[in-house]
């Protein structure tokens, strides 16, 4: 038997790429899952979609309303009696030189990637902890350890979601509950369709680098056996994989490297 047999998932960013993919990998293993998005019909054709889409909860939410959180967690608790893992998923990519991006950019991927998933796990927390078990996982990036040009906000929104991560797992390391964080290197989304240019506007382009990605649905497999073992920091890429330990070895000539690396 799976071990997320009958276990509550709740999954924002739910309604395409990585975390619709995850959605259906954990609904095959059996999970009950909670599928969160902004938009309501999207949601239902995942949920469709799904093994078992009736044993699945669709719970529209806008990332960005926080203090509209702590209601959706009572609802989730009040629809499904508990919440075994938290997959914080959604999130706003980025297209865009610091030069040219206005302030307003970096603050709108900042509240969708970084204090959304803070404020939600926030709410989400004092039940794990008063249950005594769970898991809280954040989806960072691959750019979340290896900042590349276009995508400054982004950039800081990921690694900022992972030291928050790294300082939690330390604080409730004897409490029962793991965190975990996912970095994915190119996955075959469309991610980079709804990526935001300088003034805000929608990058609207599947970049190359996607189309020839690793299949969502490889990733998730990988993610979701990852998270079973309980490992707390996962990194799923092909050979952009290599920075990140070209960072470690040598940081001056990944520096060299990132310069001249085309990365759209």
């Amino acid at each position: 038997m799976s071990s997320y047999q009958d276990k509550v998932v709740w999954i924002t960013g739910a309604s395409s790429g990585i975390g619709e993919a995850l959605a259906h990998e954990f609904a095959r293993q059996g999970a009950r899952l909670v599928l969160s998005a902004r938009r309501a019909d999207v949601l239902e054709k995942v949920r469709a979609s799904c093994a078992r889409p009736e044993s699945h909860l669709v719970l529209p939410l806008d990332m960005t309303d926080t203090e509209a959180l702590p209601v959706h967690v009572n609802t989730v608790l009040e629809r499904c009696g508990h919440i075994d893992v938290l997959i914080n998923n959604a999130g706003i990519s980025q297209r865009s030189l610091v030069k040219d991006t206005a302030l307003a950019v970096d603050r709108r991927i900042m509240e969708v990637d970084f204090f959304g998933p803070v404020a939600l796990t926030k709410a989400v927390l004092p039940h794990m902890l008063a249950r005594r078990q769970g898991r809280i996982a954040a989806v960072s990036s691959v750019v979340g350890l290896v900042a590349t040009p276009y995508r400054s906000a982004y950039a800081a929104a990921k690694h900022a979601i992972a030291g928050f991560c790294d300082a939690l797992r330390a604080e409730v390391h004897d409490d029962g509950i793991g965190v975990s964080v996912i970095y994915p290197g190119f996955v075959r989304t469309n991610v980079s369709l709804s990526a935001l240019t300088a003034d805000g506007s929608v990058h609207g382009v599947v970049d190359a680098q996607q189309e020839t990605a690793m299949p969502a649905d490889v990733f998730a497999r990988k993610a979701v056996a990852a998270l079973a073992r309980g490992e707390d920091r996962i990194i799923i890429a092909g050979k952009e994989k290599l920075a990140v330990y070209l960072g470690r070895l040598s940081p001056a000539l990944l520096a060299r490297v990132i310069r001249k690396v085309s990365v759209t």
